[in-house]
């Protein structure tokens, strides 16, 4: 094993995505010594941006919420995230293989019965009200089946809640913080991020590095280090065998990441949380385009079908020579999926939404499965809230998005995991300093 290099780290972060560098910044900011380390040679995660010729693809589509913990994070590094809203007005719903706008659906002899719609306009009207919130521990399906007893208007409810989530389970996954979030965005809006999160990223990163934070990629992890009574963490060792001393680490990787890189894990809260971890995942057909072959079309919501289309380059820029950067998304639940056909689905939609949308392609990304959180507020979960600390292993704290608590979804639970990880460790520096005066 090789000596430690250079001054010794009080802290380290594990992993390089939104959380692990908003928690370093943070620290940073308050006057600790700490290192990031990223596996990847790249900062970002699933925040990361592709370069695709002239367009930035994010992988698959993004949205930034307005008004939450992520946004008033971002505004208080200084980080500015420039963008627009999507254009809401002229949305179009897929139902039955045909597309009609809400208007139309509203109007008489659409497919939504007339007591959907009354059903429907009965739902939003309800949705905002606070008598109307859904319990702490109340599932969608319940949710929705106490909203309306109509099955058409219940199709257009789940589908507008799992876009907000980019989860499709709803007989498990807990009803008030995507309601929640959903009526968020319709209070203070949501935008498309120009030159996609890849600016957000970027701007994180150099915040966190203005702060005095150390931030390393390809820095492959071998095992945090706990002490010869296993009760503290003494480090880090990398996989070449490098050790950085640290009291304090905070893991912000996946639950399973954790149980691996901690020795003894199953012994500790990190095995329960990794054994109920429901993580959700999306297929994405991300598309550059000439020109929009329908350009009054941004995009479409399937109702019958756990499918979105959405044109980012309407509210966004994402290239430099004007063309169009579009994202097709097919919401998993947790069976297996066949990525073959999805891809196939996902054409299959692009041809009904933007015909003739092939002979426009410039660049094409595919992600058959990609993970969009570790973890959500769901029934299988034995406490509603999930770390920052790891109450077996003293200096131990974990981050990421499905470190959540309360209703944060998404990003604003990967920066409220880090908010409470980076204040739990200036908490305890205080007691220390408290400690050590009196000492």
């Amino acid at each position: 094993m090789k000596a430690a290099e250079g001054q010794t780290r009080k802290t380290v972060v594990i992993g390089g995505g939104l959380a692990g560098l908003i928690a370093a910044g943070r620290l940073a900011k308050a006057g600790e010594s700490v290192v990031l380390l990223e596996k990847s040679a790249t900062l970002g995660g699933r925040g990361m941006s592709v370069r695709k010729g002239d367009a930035w693809m994010n992988l698959g589509g993004h949205a930034y919420y307005k008004g939450g913990a992520f946004d008033r994070e971002l505004t208080g590094m200084g980080v500015q995230v420039t963008g627009a809203a999507p254009p809401s007005n002229r949305a179009q719903l897929m139902w039955g293989g045909r597309l009609v706008t809400l208007p139309k659906l509203l109007a008489s002899g659409s497919c939504l019965t007339l007591s959907g719609k009354a059903s429907l306009a009965g739902i939003l009207f309800k949705m905002g009200r606070q008598s109307s919130m859904p319990d702490a521990r109340m599932t969608l399906r319940e949710y929705a089946e106490r909203m309306t007893g109509d099955p058409s208007a219940r199709h257009i409810l789940y589908a507008l809640l799992r876009t907000a989530s980019y989860t499709l389970d709803p007989d498990h996954q807990l009803a008030r913080p995507v309601v929640r979030t959903l009526l968020r965005s319709f209070k203070d809006g949501l935008l498309y991020v120009d030159g996609g999160w890849q600016r957000i990223i970027d701007g994180v990163a150099a915040a966190a590095v203005r702060a005095g934070a150390d931030l390393r990629t390809g820095q492959p992890i071998a095992e945090v280090v706990r002490g010869a009574d296993g009760e503290n963490v003494i480090g880090v060792r990398l996989q070449d065998g490098t050790l950085l001393d640290a009291d304090r680490v905070i893991m912000a990787v996946s639950p399973s990441e954790c149980v691996r890189l901690v020795p003894g894990a199953e012994q500790t809260a990190l095995r329960r949380w990794k054994e109920e971890a429901r993580a959700t995942a999306v297929a994405s057909l991300d598309l550059c385009l000439r020109k929009l072959p329908v350009p009054g079309r941004p995009f479409v919501l399937g109702i019958d079908q756990p499918v979105f289309f959405s044109n980012h380059s309407a509210s966004a820029k994402l290239t430099d020579d004007g063309s169009v950067v579009v994202h097709v998304t097919k919401y998993h639940g947790l069976e297996p999926n066949d990525p073959k056909a999805d891809e196939r689905q996902l054409e299959g939609f692009m041809d009904l939404a933007q015909p003739g949308w092939r002979k426009e392609l410039l660049a094409r990304q595919y992600l058959p499965r990609i993970t969009v959180v570790h973890d959500y507020m769901h029934t299988l979960r034995s406490e509603m809230n999930v770390g920052p600390f790891v109450p077996e292993v003293d200096g131990l704290f974990v981050a990421g998005d499905w470190a959540s608590h309360d209703d944060e979804l998404l990003a604003d639970a990967a920066a409220g995991s880090a908010i409470r990880a980076s204040n739990a460790i200036m908490a305890s520096r205080r007691t220390e300093g408290k400690l050590q005066a009196i000492g």
